[in-house]
């Protein structure tokens, strides 16, 4: 499986070379006790104060998503089981996180409640994504209010920024990003391009 270290084609390779560096060197020099509000710095540079997001497409919304979705997330950055070819700040940051540093942040984002995005969505495309969702992502991404969130597979879906959705979702399709999990492969290739409209407005309008 490729690694955060393969590869990468010059345009990823000139996204590297934006990368807020700064936030990178406050991190190193810090003693990992007392990292929390040198990283938690760091993370706002893309996911905000709030976990909302800067508006960038390849960013999610993080807030109000179960500390163990976090966790799990960060540490597939952090071993390089899921690579960063359009996102290279999320490994570099990512790789130098503890045990501890990644449990603080993940219980930091899931204690904040998410957001309201005020999506624009077209109703007739959320009428159609609801039964995608049922038949093919339902049992693994509850609702971030529902109380067997945190037990499922995989984080909430619902709240999340309609053009991250996209992004994230033609790029499991296109096989630029990893499916950690066999299920997910399954039904991802169950899916086209209009269902990919219609959950993102589904999602979207929660």
């Amino acid at each position: 499986m490729p690694t955060a270290n393969s590869e990468m084609s010059d345009p990823a390779k000139n996204s590297r070379q934006r990368i807020p560096v700064a936030c990178l060197l406050v991190l190193a020099a810090f003693n990992p006790a007392a990292a929390a509000p040198a990283i938690l710095e760091a993370c706002k540079s893309c996911h905000a104060e709030d976990g909302a997001g800067v508006g960038k497409t390849i960013v999610p919304v993080i807030a109000g998503m179960p500390a163990v979705h976090i966790e799990e997330a960060l540490y597939a950055y952090k071993d390089g089981a899921r690579q960063c070819l359009e996102e290279p700040v999320m490994c570099d940051t990512a790789v130098l996180l503890t045990d501890e540093n990644i449990a603080d942040l993940a219980a930091h984002y899931a204690a904040i409640p998410r957001p309201s995005l005020d999506e624009t969505v077209d109703d007739a495309l959320v009428a159609l994504g609801e039964p995608v969702h049922r038949r093919l992502c339902a049992r693994c991404h509850l609702p971030p209010d529902d109380p067997d969130v945190a037990d499922v597979l995989g984080p909430p879906l619902h709240g999340q920024r309609a053009d991250y959705l996209r992004y994230a979702l033609e790029s499991y399709l296109s096989g630029t990003r990893e499916n950690l999990l066999d299920e997910m492969k399954e039904k991802i290739s169950l899916l086209d391009e209009g269902d990919i409209e219609a959950l993102a407005n589904y999602y979207g309008s929660y």
